[in-house]
């Protein structure tokens, strides 16, 4: 029996007589106590409309029951009254559990924080939005999760029928298909008009988003199925949940990439997003290990350790040029990975491989494509093409390249991993010796920020969730990652507003475990909607933010320099259009006024760790924090 099909519960009978007595009151003479008995009333249609405006069973408690069956922690969204019949039911009906409501003050923010716990749980947050208004707000953020393959589940509230919309707000905030807005970046949509189309509906969609592509869906909560009353002697039923196995790579293809990788004088792996999972990470580095083959991580996850002997990242080109096979991993752009673009007044492009190289391709992307957004990038041939889960192939991949070894070709690996053991070691004193220019500048240096936040993290269980390519990868030069949640990845779509809410959602899935959870923010992006600092607040979540405070728009001033070097006209107004100074914004009062611990803005390079050392107290305490650094571009 589901909590909907047991008697009514107390605070609905509660509804129901406050109805009753309010009407009564209303009738009462003036000046009369409330125990006082009025004239009798005649029932009116009036007072008969009153009693049927309560219902025991709504609708919105058996959806919450399907929910709760699939096992979502909490639900992001900012409130809207298009789904108030599930608002209601999840608090109390539910009771505020499993989901959990966590209260947003902007849509993109709700969205782009299950997709930061998504990248951390490795499954979808729930979040309900508003009708049409809000899922214009949450696009945006629902492009980002699209281009990054991350599964989020939402919910929109809808009233389709036109005849019972009320006045007004129904009207503006609702739509005969609501998805068509953002059905080319969802993988799987339903509107449907039933609860037990709801139940399937919800079950599809789940299992659709956690099947590699993951990617985001979504389902229409109608009035009519929120609201109404359960039927008497509904029959309805939740579906159980089974999820799909990952697709692995034909035992064919994997055969012949083994047989290739072993013959290969010069392999080179290259993944984007193989590791969903600590165990992801385990299998690449085995495959690695058994041919002593360098990886270059193209930070899409956390694919491979940074400090590992094997880990050639700050030698990409060069590998790339020498290669004879190439195994990518889940790369969203191959044809970028082996062609050198030049973006100058004639874009040009030319191959940067060996003629002969092979190519081999394990990707779940051709499983599952649509063409209007090209986030799918330029194509590029490949020999062998594996149209299979990265992560879940490299296991029987493994075990193919073992049956084709020979101690011949182990003796050669051995010499050959002995080479990048060297440059890898070579490679970690050059970052040390590159971080101390600049170290005493101020605004700081971006290295020394990096310096400063490792000392005082790295004796923590720490997650750092912000991207680093902005960051001229100072992280994973300097810092020791070897565990899948301590880097998560970028926004995907490059959209700025990803990071400030993206890092918080990654924090609440940290919690649980007891995580330092870490975040670089940029402040342009935080400026996008600084309302998830006081979501962090409100809810309790503790991060430690620093902000990497360089007062513009960094790659816009890089752009417009390039624009005026090619028209011979000086790069002096690059300020103009991507400054944000004049006034300067103070990080630390944004904070604090919206409930946040801060500290800065901090100039002196020399007061940055003692400050850090400050917020993460604060953090352990369960809190957020914020230290606003003035920092150089990157």
């Amino acid at each position: 029996m589901t909590r909907s099909e047991r008697p009514g519960i107390d605070r609905r009978n509660f509804l129901r007589n406050a109805a009753m007595t309010g009407a009564a009151t209303l009738l009462a003479p003036s000046g009369a106590s409330p125990t006082m008995t009025a004239e009798p009333v005649p029932e009116t249609s009036s007072s008969a409309e009153v009693v049927a405006m309560t219902t025991d069973r709504p609708g919105a408690d058996f959806m919450v029951d399907v929910i709760k069956s699939l096992g979502f922690e909490f639900v992001c969204a900012n409130p809207g009254s298009s789904y108030r019949g599930l608002y209601e039911s999840i608090v109390n009906y539910g009771g505020n559990q499993n989901p959990k409501w966590t209260v947003c003050t902007h849509e993109e923010s709700a969205v782009a924080m299950c997709h930061g716990y998504s990248k951390i749980e490795g499954k979808p947050l729930l979040v309900c939005i508003h009708g049409t208004v809000g899922l214009q707000h949450a696009a945006m953020a629902l492009y980002n999760a699209w281009c990054d393959r991350a599964p989020v589940f939402v919910i929109v509230g809808n009233v389709l029928d036109s005849s019972i919309r009320r006045p007004g707000l129904d009207t503006v905030h609702s739509a005969q298909d609501p998805i068509a807005m953002v059905r080319d970046f969802v993988k799987w949509d339903d509107q449907p008009t039933t609860l037990q189309g709801f139940a399937e509906s919800a079950m599809r969609a789940y299992r659709i988003a956690m099947t590699p592509p993951m990617l985001p869906v979504a389902v229409v909560a109608d009035f009519h199925v929120q609201e109404d009353p359960i039927p008497e002697g509904a029959k309805l039923h939740i579906p159980k949940l089974n999820l799909s196995q990952p697709p692995q790579g034909d035992s064919g293809s994997v055969a012949e990439t083994a047989r290739l990788l072993v013959k290969a004088e010069n392999p080179v792996i290259i993944a984007e997003r193989a590791a969903r999972t600590q165990v992801g990470m385990k299998f690449l580095v085995e495959l690695a290990e058994t041919l002593h083959a360098p990886v270059i991580d193209q930070l899409g996850r956390m694919n491979f350790p940074s400090r590992h002997p094997l880990n050639q990242s700050q030698r990409s080109s060069a590998l790339v040029r020498t290669a004879d096979v190439i195994l990518g991993l889940e790369l969203q752009d191959f044809w970028g990975t082996v062609n050198e673009f030049t973006d100058q007044l004639q874009r040009t492009y030319h191959p940067i491989i060996k003629p002969d190289a092979k190519l081999i391709s394990i990707t779940s992307e051709n499983l599952y494509m649509k063409s209007n957004y090209q986030d799918l990038h330029r194509f590029r041939e490949v020999d062998v093409d594996m149209a299979a889960d990265a992560e879940a192939t490299l296991p029987s991949l493994i075990e193919a390249v073992k049956r084709e070894m020979t101690a011949d070709r182990k003796r050669v690996f051995e010499d050959r991993g002995a080479k990048f053991a060297k440059a890898r070691q070579e490679d970690l004193d050059q970052a040390y010796t590159d971080a101390t220019y600049a170290w005493d500048a101020s605004p700081i240096s971006v290295a020394r920020l990096h310096a400063e936040l490792w000392d005082q993290i790295k004796n923590e269980d720490w997650s750092f969730v912000s991207f680093t390519k902005y960051l001229s990868r100072w992280p994973q030069r300097l810092w020791d990652f070897d565990k899948y949640y301590q880097f998560i990845g970028g926004s995907g779509g490059l959209g700025i507003g990803y990071n400030a809410p993206a890092s918080v959602g990654a924090a609440l899935a940290n919690g649980k475990h007891g995580r330092l959870t870490v975040n670089i923010q940029s402040d342009g992006d935080l400026m996008f909607a600084p309302g998830i600092l006081w979501t962090a607040a409100h809810n309790r979540i503790p991060i430690l933010n620093i902000m990497h405070n360089n007062r513009c728009y960094h790659a816009e001033i890089m752009q417009f320099q390039m624009m005026a070097c090619r028209h011979n006209r000086g790069i002096e107004n690059a300020h103009i259009v991507t400054a944000i100074e004049d006034p300067n914004v103070d990080f630390a009062k944004l904070a604090q006024g919206l409930g946040v611990y801060a500290e800065g803005p901090i100039t002196n390079p020399n007061d940055l760790g003692p400050a850090i050392r400050r917020a993460i107290a604060v953090v352990k305490r369960g809190e957020p924090a914020l230290v606003d650094a003035v920092c150089q571009g990157r």
